[in-house]
């Protein structure tokens, strides 16, 4: 049996990781991710907010947290491939270290320069009710439907599918016999608030290892004093 080979993860020696936030809908990851970062809890930089559409309420987050923001919008381009030409056009003079997708519901193509630099949060246990079609409330709405005990959410680096790609995080949320849709999604999204940040923490620092489908998070390195 061959044992895939390791990934390690560099992470950015120390300083905060540049981000590229990438929206379509409410900005909520957005908006948790600006709290942490003007808390201290995370130590990271925005360096632009993209949204694919443009009535997108994520660039109005984005400008009350003084932030640069861009549309490019998916129903301009004629193709997925036109789209992420644009994408990458906008993304490349900023040199971002991480892509953070938050609620994109179009997909970002990798094109080999992004692997493992492109993180997403689904909210529900990856397999399991995802891709194409799976976002927001149409998830809960999917999850209640099925008569499930447990659903969640799942932090993973994205490759070019739909909610696919090596987890790096995934917490059960219990489904209470009285859930709706909207009381299912509050909870499932306390714990994204918790998590996204983390897994970003855990970038930065290095502390990543890929192998194969399967994400290691390391030990915590310890302090070596400057000689």
């Amino acid at each position: 049996m061959n044992t895939p080979s390791a990934v390690a993860i560099p992470g950015t020696g120390g300083r905060p990781p540049r981000l590229a936030v990438l929206l379509s809908g409410s900005g909520s990851t957005l908006q948790n991710l600006v709290d942490q970062i003007q808390r201290g809890d995370l130590r990271a930089q925005i360096e632009l907010v993209i949204a694919s559409r443009p009535d997108a309420f994520g660039l109005v987050r984005a400008q009350q947290a003084g932030l640069r923001s861009q549309v490019v919008a998916r129903r301009a381009f004629p193709s997925e491939d036109a789209f992420n030409d644009a994408l990458h056009a906008t993304l490349e003079p900023l040199d971002v270290d991480l892509v953070i997708l938050a609620g994109f519901l179009s997909r970002f193509q990798l094109r080999g320069r992004y692997q493992y630099r492109v993180l997403n949060v689904h909210p529900a246990l990856i397999p399991a009710f995802c891709g194409r079609g799976f976002y927001g409330l149409h998830v809960h709405r999917a999850v209640l439907a099925a008569g499930v005990k447990v659903t969640g959410c799942t932090v993973h680096f994205a490759d070019d599918e739909y909610d696919h790609g090596p987890i790096i995080f995934q917490e059960c949320v219990p489904v209470l016999d009285d859930d709706t849709p909207e009381t299912l999604a509050s909870r499932v999204q306390a714990v994204e608030r918790r998590l996204y940040p983390a897994a970003i923490r855990l970038w930065a620092e290095g502390r990543l290892e890929v192998r194969g489908q399967r994400v290691v998070v390391l030990p915590e390195r310890p302090y070596e004093s400057p000689r």
